[in-house]
């Protein structure tokens, strides 16, 4: 039998447990939503302050029925460096709008024919092995951030960083309880921090001279930059997008189970994924990164019991004030580059690890031909860097089209290949056994 709740989800909280727990949702989301945008190259006040907004604007269109905060996607982090990098200023802002609109679409359709459809072009064997690929095609950047100095070369200095901060990480998330537990990266991320003072890494330079109230600056469209939607940025950021509306139905799920609500009915899917899609349009205007329902908050919830929305409106008030405090904007731009790549050893192999997850809890059956056929296409794709190459300024290339491919699979393979093989290796296995 479930617990009696704390708070409901429409319960207003006194002002102590307002602040206090509203703070503990600001602790647990803090580190994965500061990270994402580091290792993007942006400036991470930008992106607690696009989480916040899109967080209060996230409840008031699912009506104060999902209990969620909005912080930093992951999932698009290569997307996101490789349009920075290698495309024209902005395009990685462009290519998080387009996100944001990609999701409002599903939502209208999901609104007007259900959620079916969406399950059959984007099931378990095509999710998991693209989220999978999502996570160690970063593995190389954790890796790099962690092993290597200013120099750009190997540095023992760094690696004994990060191995430290990963080791932190590690123990925070396994052996502590409570409120500790809830919060391992952040906690993760202080060790590291000090034991880099330690090591005379750290450059205190900028903290004493940033001020205490700073704007940071913003990359709007039409000041900062001209947007421009090409073909390439397309193809880059709508296949992750098409696979991480599926990320977003699990959290759903998990959350309705959390709080014992059905959440895909009421407020339903349409409701919440077009709140998600608002958020990351936003954040595509104001310069920040993508947003999504984070799962941390959620393991705050399952703990606290206290599922009030109340307390996230004051963790996303929390988020947007920090964001303007310059000092703090100063100390996150002050972590060395190895602690990070320590964390990052961890979060994305957990993402890896989360697609695993995928497989094994919707059972998925390896010993049909057709199972292995798509999961073998997407992995070696996506993981192997795999390009085609059309014109000279215009490339699918990895992640991309390990996932285009699959979704195309999964559509053409029919569902029953491979089924005879089955039944024969079932027989011979009975055989043996008499």
């Amino acid at each position: 039998m479930k617990q009696k709740p704390v708070l409901e989800i429409n319960e207003k909280p006194n002002l102590g447990q307002w602040f206090f727990l509203s703070l503990q949702h600001l602790f647990a989301m803090f580190g994965s939503t500061v990270l994402a945008p580091i290792l993007i190259g942006i400036n991470p006040s930008i992106a607690l302050i696009s989480s916040g907004i899109g967080t209060i604007v996230f409840v008031l269109i699912t009506r104060g029925k999902v209990p969620s905060y909005l912080g930093s996607s992951f999932a698009f982090i290569a997307p996101m460096i490789y349009a920075k990098t290698n495309l024209e200023p902005g395009a990685a802002f462009v290519g998080v709008f387009i996100t944001g609109i990609i999701y409002a679409v599903i939502a209208l359709i999901i609104n007007k024919v259900g959620v079916k459809w969406l399950f059959r072009v984007l099931p378990p064997i095509v999710v998991g092995p693209v989220i999978i690929v999502i996570g160690l095609s970063l593995s190389s950047v954790a890796v790099g951030m962690a092993m290597n100095g200013a120099d750009h070369k190997y540095s023992s200095t760094s690696i004994t960083i990060a191995l430290i901060t990963l080791a932190i990480t590690i123990v925070t998330a396994l052996f502590t309880k409570g409120f500790l537990s809830v919060i391992p990266i952040l906690v993760g991320i202080i060790g590291g921090y000090i034991s880099s003072i330690f090591f005379g890494v750290v450059d205190f330079t900028g903290i004493a001279k940033a001020h205490w109230l700073a704007v940071p600056d913003f990359s709007v469209p039409f000041v900062n930059y001209t947007p421009h939607v090409t073909f390439q940025l397309l193809i880059i950021f709508v296949p992750v997008a098409i696979v991480t509306i599926s990320e977003h139905i699990g959290h759903q799920v998990v959350l309705g189970s959390v709080v014992n609500k059905d959440l895909i009915k009421d407020p339903g899917l349409d409701k919440s994924l077009f709140g998600d899609a608002v958020s990351t349009m936003i954040a595509g205007l104001i310069g920040g990164p993508t947003t999504t329902t984070y799962g941390e908050n959620i393991g705050v919830l399952a703990i606290t019991r206290a599922y009030s929305v109340y307390l996230f409106i004051g963790a996303a008030i929390f988020a947007m004030v920090f964001g303007f405090i310059g000092k703090i904007s100063a100390v996150i731009s002050s972590i060395p580059t190895p602690v990070m790549g320590g964390i990052s050893i961890l979060l994305f192999g957990i993402i890896a690890s989360s697609g695993l997850r995928v497989l094994v809890e919707n059972k998925t059956d390896f010993s049909k031909q057709r199972n292995l056929i798509i999961a073998s296409v997407i992995l070696v794709l996506g993981i192997g860097g795999a390009a085609i190459h059309i014109g000279k300024t215009f490339a699918l290339e990895g992640m991309a089209l390990s996932a285009l491919i699959g979704v195309v699979l999964n559509l053409v393979l029919p569902e029953n290949i491979g089924g005879d093989r089955k039944i024969e290796k079932d027989q011979n296995d009975n055989s043996l056994a008499s």
